[in-house]
């Protein structure tokens, strides 16, 4: 079955997303690309947005998003119930985030990272497997929990 992966940058991000496209349809994925079409200035936020909406309504079972630092992508992302956007700076990282926090999309930098790195954190990120031990479906559930309307810190 073929995975299905939202992908959306801004301006400083736009390169780097056209080349993970290209890479992302080599490997046999669906690229759902939500923008930006150029490296003419915009808000990341509404691509951001874009994307965590095809995640969160189950039409793309990934993303990636990527703006110049990566932060606030991440940012924007968080903000919705059920995506659990990480920031990665290198292959650990990405990994890590996988296995141990459940990530369903990954935020990138793009003038933090070299071209090769970006791709070595994203094969690490696609490869890994969402962990199944208890203490980290618990976790997440947490973070579920945290999302939740009304939510005060509700533990």
């Amino acid at each position: 079955m073929t995975k299905k992966i939202a992908i959306a940058a801004d301006h400083g991000g736009y390169k780097l997303k056209e080349q993970i496209k290209k890479w992302l349809k080599k490997q046999d994925y669906q690229v759902l690309d939500q923008g930006t079409d150029s490296e003419e200035s915009v808000d990341y936020p509404v691509f951001a947005a874009k994307a965590s909406v095809l995640i969160t309504s189950g039409q793309a079972d990934l993303g990636i998003l990527i703006c110049s630092s990566g932060v606030g992508m991440s940012i924007a992302a968080n903000r919705f119930a059920g995506v659990r956007a990480s920031l990665c700076c290198n292959k650990e990282m990405a990994k890590h985030t996988r296995e141990h926090n459940l990530s369903n999309v990954l935020c990138l930098g793009a003038h933090y990272l070299k071209k090769n790195e970006a791709f070595e954190i994203l094969e690490a990120w696609l490869n890994e497997k969402p962990g199944k031990k208890s203490k980290y479906l618990k976790r997440s559930e947490m973070l579920d929990e945290l999302a939740a309307p009304g939510c005060a810190g509700c533990f």
